[in-house]
């Protein structure tokens, strides 16, 4: 699913299921040592569909840890974004020559919890979505494309993103735009387009930033 909104050059591995916990190395076991299950089986699986993601660059197989705020750590010379929701976990990889960062996210596509919306909207970020009309649960689009527009922000900058600091605009055919409210010279642009897709009851989102 993943791949249909990502470019070419990004590589992309997903699982419907979870994988068994002897796929993890022996350096990550530390890292879901109190993890309940659920938790542990999203870390075992996304960890296992990012190593397939990097086999397809020519990645070996290794240990992928945790850095500053839990975002994965990549091989040196690639950059990535590992998702996980109910029933999906996905990443996505790419060379570090080609692109400077890619986020990806996945969501249900439900309705957000009653009162979340105005938490990560604006209130001109929400009366744009009830111009939508139907066809697909907007404010979970919204939502998913604000955490995908964080995880190619703090990989670049080390600094935290609030969801009140990027305007997202969603366009019905399946693209969005997000407009970052502070700048960071790391970034090298304020506007970051993004994709997103609604397929077997799941939103998924990405942002792929070439160099």
């Amino acid at each position: 699913m993943i791949e249909r909104i990502l470019p070419e050059w990004a590589a992309t591995a997903e699982e419907f299921g979870d994988v068994p916990e002897d796929t993890l190395f022996p350096e990550e076991r530390p890292l879901v040592a109190r993890a309940t299950g659920m938790r542990r089986r999203e870390f075992v699986t996304g960890r296992h569909c990012a190593r397939q993601a990097l086999s397809r660059l020519g990645v070996p197989p290794g240990p992928i840890p945790r850095g500053e705020r839990g975002a994965p750590v990549w091989p040196p010379g690639t950059v990535g974004s590992i998702t996980h929701c109910s029933g999906y976990r996905a990443a996505a990889v790419a060379e570090g020559r080609v692109a400077a960062a890619i986020g990806i996210d996945a969501e249900p596509h439900g309705p957000l919890p009653s009162g979340v919306l105005p938490t990560v909207a604006s209130p001109g970020e929400i009366a744009a979505l009830g111009a939508l009309g139907p066809g697909a649960c907007w404010d979970r689009i919204l939502f998913s494309a604000k955490e995908a527009v964080y995880k190619v922000w703090f990989p670049l900058t080390r600094r935290w993103l609030d969801f009140a600091q990027a305007v997202v605009e969603i366009d019905p055919d399946g693209g969005f735009t997000a407009s970052l409210l502070v700048a960071d010279p790391a970034m090298g642009t304020r506007t970051l387009g993004g994709r997103w897709l609604v397929s077997d009851g799941l939103v998924a989102t990405a942002i792929a930033l070439p160099r």
